[in-house]
């Protein structure tokens, strides 16, 4: 235990983007994500909006990966590696409200007490926010949402008082994310939290590249945690590498003449984790199945 100066180290966004139907969350977070990477072709959507990014495939030559039905937390983690491994700078999740909506349903199904069926939930709901928070890439996360009210006394009378807007996620989403921009019907932005004090008591504001911008301007005015490494430590560090994540990012980290030299290096790895992974999945199939059957009343 230690104490150290206060040092921010150079950092990703943790972006998320919430309103009502039609406050311009899509176009939004694709403005922002070419202003982050400087490039249409560095930014991938996943769309659960029923192809809704297509639609404004004008702006510029982005990706988009479409996520059918079901939207469950762990298809949204196949589709983070899966833009992440394509080398992308920027991942925009649209909407990750679909992904609360899906697990609402299957703790819906589950049989038995209500709040023991938490235990079944809550794990897969964490894993898929550790997975944003640990991606390589930035993130921009849309999320809907809806006017909360609430009944207050006036003159003698009981009447709708407007809170403001509650997310269709979790309780507590927010506080995952750097930013949280709210969005109104006329598209006009404000903060409702800020840890980059960019945007924290302005007056509402147009998303736009330039916002995008703003907030890479931040995230690189940091200090380097890693320095860049030579063929031997990036060897060693794949050696030791026990998921696909951990495998990419270190990819990331290496210059284009390393990524070549070393491919035969990183693939080899990546099938040994693959296997162990299955042979894992295998064997612990195994022995829920066994034990299903060696408890099962005669």
């Amino acid at each position: 235990m230690q104490l150290q100066p206060a040092n921010r180290k150079r950092s990703k966004i943790r972006l998320l983007l919430q309103s009502p139907a039609g406050g311009g969350k899509t176009m939004s977070a694709l403005l922002i994500a070419n202003g982050i990477a400087g490039s249409w072709s560095k930014v991938a959507i996943v769309d659960t909006e029923n192809r809704s990014a297509d639609l404004y495939s004008d702006l510029g030559a982005y990706n988009v990966l479409h996520l059918s039905p079901p939207c469950t937390p762990e298809r949204f983690i196949q589709a983070i590696e899966t833009c992440e491994s394509a080398g992308m700078e920027v991942i925009i999740l649209d909407s990750i409200t679909h992904e609360w909506e899906y697990l609402l349903d299957y703790h819906a199904s589950l049989p038995g007490n209500s709040f023991t069926a938490w235990s079944k939930v809550t794990p897969r709901h964490s894993a898929f926010i550790e997975r944003i928070l640990q991606s390589t890439c930035h993130i921009i996360a849309t999320v809907r949402s809806k006017t909360e009210y609430a009944l207050s006394e006036k003159n003698g009378k009981q009447v709708p008082e407007k809170l403001g807007m509650k997310s269709i996620q979790r309780d507590g989403i927010d506080y995952e994310f750097t930013v949280v921009l709210e969005l109104d019907l006329k598209h006009n932005a404000s903060a409702s939290k800020d840890r980059t004090r960019l945007f924290m008591d302005k007056p509402p504001f147009r998303l736009n590249e330039d916002t995008g911008k703003q907030i890479l301007a931040w995230c690189t005015s940091g200090h380097s945690e890693t320095a860049p490494l030579d063929d031997e430590a990036i060897q060693q560090q794949v050696s030791q590498c026990a998921s696909l994540p951990e495998l990419t990012a270190i990819y990331y980290r290496c210059n284009e003449e390393q990524k070549e030299a070393l491919m035969p290096v990183f693939q080899q790895q990546k099938q040994y984790i693959m296997q162990s992974t299955a042979l894992t999945n295998q064997l612990l199939n195994q022995t829920i199945n066994n034990h299903g059957t060696n408890t099962r009343p005669s």
